[in-house]
């Protein structure tokens, strides 16, 4: 899951090398935390956090197959 926001993220920004993305699990779930360069900031997140909420779904779709439970956070 890491990786796919990873390539998702790096394709949405400006400054891909500024896509970091952290991993932790706990109590089973498992919440992954993306942080970008902040003028990348909206981009991640878009009008009215459109984007954020279709990366999510992705996330979620995808660990959904796996039999997982991915949280997705965007952090500053």
């Amino acid at each position: 899951m890491k990786e796919l926001v990873e390539v998702i993220a790096k394709a949405l920004v400006d400054d891909p090398s500024g896509v970091v993305v952290t991993e932790s699990t706990r109590d089973g779930e498992t919440t992954l935390e993306l942080k970008v360069s902040p003028g990348d900031m909206g981009k991640v997140i878009g009008k009215q956090g459109r984007i954020a909420r279709a990366i999510r779904s992705v996330v979620k779709a995808a660990s959904t197959r796996e039999n997982k439970k991915v949280n997705v956070e965007i952090v500053e």
